[in-house]
């Protein structure tokens, strides 16, 4: 799901094949079991955020500043409902 300048996964279409796992550019995506502890908080986020935003239904490029956005560890606070 697509949120303004966040993805999240839908916990109730997410089957656990771990395919979106090695997908991930900055290793954002965990299998539920191997989310770190200093994470667990986004697990709970990702299925709120899911019941609010759309589907993405196509492919779409990385934006323009992704690799900027890469190197900040902590962008919990720049979350855009």
């Amino acid at each position: 799901r697509e949120g303004p300048n966040f993805l999240v996964i839908d916990p109730d279409d997410c089957i656990d094949c771990a395919v979106c796992v090695p997908e991930c550019p900055v290793n954002a995506i965990f299998a539920e079991e191997d989310v770190p502890g200093d994470q667990q908080h986004f697990t709970a986020l990702n299925a709120e955020l899911a019941l609010e935003w759309k589907p993405i239904t196509r492919t779409k490029l990385a934006l323009p500043d992704a690799e900027a956005w890469s190197r900040i560890e902590s962008k919990l606070a720049e979350l855009k409902r």
